[in-house]
């Protein structure tokens, strides 16, 4: 069954350390890419949520955002890391002068102090609880699940669509093929007309020769044969498990090559008009094959 690259998921956990929200976002790409918005408490654990998102996931630009708010055991104090703050007061006292001989002349105030990184820290981020660790993986690996759903559900969406696609084809190939003995009668007489009207003679084997010549340039059987063979393929891709992105972009390339190459050869009017509506359905199936994962 074919998934889309598009699709969005948001699971939330809650717990007595606090509350947890994970939210991911996928669009087209043609690889698998994955970043990542994490707290501090979470970093340690980004291999192991790209390892989960690589196994559910294949194609796709996946954007993964966390949230956290603590919970009331989760509340701890805010600790003053009093050997970060000796050592930036001692700088502060050390360039003091050299401010003085510039001609500057600034106080510091406290809360430019804490601000300073590493001064001010939260006396339990040092220390994650396993709890929450264990929930967000647990709720990582749903979020992922309820993507890989999302998705697949825009890729039943995305698989009718180009069935559609497909049996418009197969009709436009029928369509062709049924008027292959007319054109090829009609280009006949129209030959033998403009002799006629020459008033040349010519011998009945140069005739047969040319007309010979005429349906070969006009004849469009092997693209035909070519075109109902990708329909084909893409039906069965679409209808099996794999993952079909790949390879449904390559064969729209191909109905695309056939298409063009039966509207040179035309020499019919209908041909022609049925040849831009076959261009026309293709290019609406590839602008679906993008999103495939």
């Amino acid at each position: 069954m074919i998934a889309s690259m598009t699709g969005f998921a948001r699971r939330e956990v809650s717990g007595a350390w606090g509350t947890l929200v994970c939210e991911l976002r996928s669009v087209n790409h043609r690889f698998l890419e994955i970043g990542f918005r994490l707290p501090d408490a979470l970093r340690a654990l980004e291999p192991d949520f790209r390892r989960l998102a690589q196994a559910g996931l294949k194609r796709g630009k996946v954007d993964c955002s966390f949230s956290f708010r603590g919970g009331a055991t989760a509340e701890g104090s805010l600790d003053i890391d009093e050997a970060g703050l000796n050592r930036l007061l001692t700088t502060l006292r050390g360039i003091a002068p050299q401010l003085a001989g510039l001609g500057e002349q600034r106080s510091i105030s406290m809360l430019e102090l804490l601000r300073w990184p590493g001064v001010l820290r939260d006396a339990g981020a040092d220390a994650p609880d396993e709890a929450m660790l264990a929930g967000a993986r647990a709720l990582f690996q749903d979020a992922v699940t309820e993507l890989a759903t999302a998705r697949s559900r825009e890729g039943e969406r995305l698989r009718d669509v180009i069935e559609q696609r497909c049996q418009a084809l197969i009709g436009y190939v029928a369509a062709v093929r049924a008027r292959a003995p007319e054109i090829r009668a009609r280009s006949q007489a129209k030959l033998k007309e403009r002799l006629a009207e020459l008033g040349v003679s010519v011998e009945q084997g140069r005739i047969e020769q040319e007309i010979a010549l005429l349906l070969q340039r006009l004849d469009a059987d092997e693209e035909l044969d070519r075109l109902s063979g990708h329909l084909e393929e893409t039906q069965r891709i679409i209808a099996s498990n794999e993952a079909a992105g790949r390879r449904l972009d390559f064969l729209m390339q191909e109905l695309n090559r056939e298409a063009n190459t039966l509207s040179s050869k035309s020499q019919d009017l209908e041909t022609t008009r049925i040849a831009v509506e076959m261009k026309v359905a293709i290019e609406q199936m590839r602008e679906q094959v993008q999103n495939i994962e």
